[in-house]
């Protein structure tokens, strides 16, 4: 039988969650509530889902290969070149890209941990080395990573805020980051759910496109943007990565509905306002609830809260929430990551709550 390589061999996938209507049929239950992936509850734009509609009836045609009107609607709202973008299947397929482009085998790329799981999978299928650093409370410690560049390092992976923590770096942390990165590597600012930001101290990562500096900005319309379901993501960059990056990309990499329903969603302004309006009351309705039944959360800037307890009681808790119909997703034996649902998504999870914790306290 035909074996793979041991570097694709020993890689440990990502490992999704099920569907909602087989874990229903699974657990004999009904109106389950998915507080696990990050979605916007809200779903997409109104306007979204008609341009989608309209955009499905030319199925029979191949897409815009080049993303031409997202691209220039996109270059206009950021006010950069168009040629400066780079459109992906998701931002996962351009954190593939960029890594496919610039590492080869033996090279180097750090990252944190606990971080986007995705980073370390993509470097070791094309036999790159992850030097893993530790969060310092729970928030990258850029210090630390920068100390660990050496002539092998090719790639530099930032998530900000970071995915699971919701933590992010400030404007000063990172500008003192990136006056220790040389020419020679490419920071990957992973800001999938920079919508969702409120902190004054969060950088401008575009200020560092206009330095000319080595930088990749990734941002998504699966969030904020509720498109999700239709993969679909951008690279911010200099006009010579994203040349670079092209040359490995597939052709018509994106679909027509996504291309039509983010052109649609970057329009209004409205489901974008009570997209962050809805997650941040629910995030300090959270906030409040959780303390006050003693469960340590981690301030956010995402749409998503971080969780950890002092034993390791994260598994009862989930077989707990999955009984009532509530899924969340566990991060290990002590910490969970749930995302802010709706008003009564989330007043059904603080009840379920409610009744686990003393119980196992």
């Amino acid at each position: 039988m035909i074996q793979p390589p041991d570097h694709i061999k020993t890689i440990t996938p990502y490992v999704p969650g099920k569907p909602l209507q087989e874990l229903e049929r699974e657990l004999g239950i009904k109106g389950s509530i998915k507080l696990a992936s990050n979605e916007n509850p809200l779903g997409p734009s109104p306007r979204a889902l008609r341009a989608m509609r309209t955009g499905m009836k030319e199925l029979n045609r191949y897409p815009d290969g080049s993303c031409y009107y997202l691209k220039n609607a996109l270059s206009g709202k950021l006010n950069i070149d168009p040629e400066e973008l780079i459109f992906g299947n998701g931002s996962n397929e351009l954190i593939e890209l960029a890594v496919r482009t610039y590492l080869c085998p033996g090279d180097e790329a750090i990252m944190a941990h606990p971080s986007f799981v995705v980073y370390s999978i993509i470097v070791q299928a094309v036999k790159g080395k992850s030097i893993v650093v530790p969060l310092k409370e729970w928030r990258h410690d850029l210090t630390a990573m920068a100390s660990k560049i050496t002539p092998k390092t090719r790639l530099i992976f930032i998530a900000n805020p970071n995915n699971p923590t919701g933590t992010i770096n400030t404007k000063t942390e990172m500008a003192a980051f990136m006056r220790k990165v040389p020419d020679t590597v490419l920071v990957i600012v992973d800001e999938a759910y920079y919508e969702y930001v409120t902190a004054p101290d969060y950088p401008d990562t575009l200020t560092y496109l206009k330095k000319n500096k080595n930088i990749l900005i990734l941002r998504t319309f699966s969030k904020m943007y509720g498109l999700a379901g239709l993969r679909i993501g951008y690279g911010i960059s200099n006009k010579k990565i994203t040349s670079e990056m092209n040359k490995v990309r597939q052709p018509f990499n994106v679909n027509s509905p996504a291309q039509a329903a983010a052109l649609a969603a970057l329009e209004d302004a409205g489901h974008i306002k009570n997209s962050k309006n809805t997650n941040e009351r629910g995030k300090h309705y959270l906030y409040k609830n959780l303390r006050a039944l003693n469960i340590n959360c981690i301030p956010t800037e995402a749409n998503f809260i971080f969780i950890t307890f002092p034993e390791d009681i994260v598994s009862k808790l989930n077989g707990q929430l999955l009984s009532e119909g509530i899924i969340i997703r566990p991060m290990g034996p002590a910490a969970a990551r749930i995302t802010i649902g709706l008003p009564r998504e989330n007043k059904r999870l603080i009840a379920a709550l409610r009744e686990f914790v003393p119980r196992n306290s």
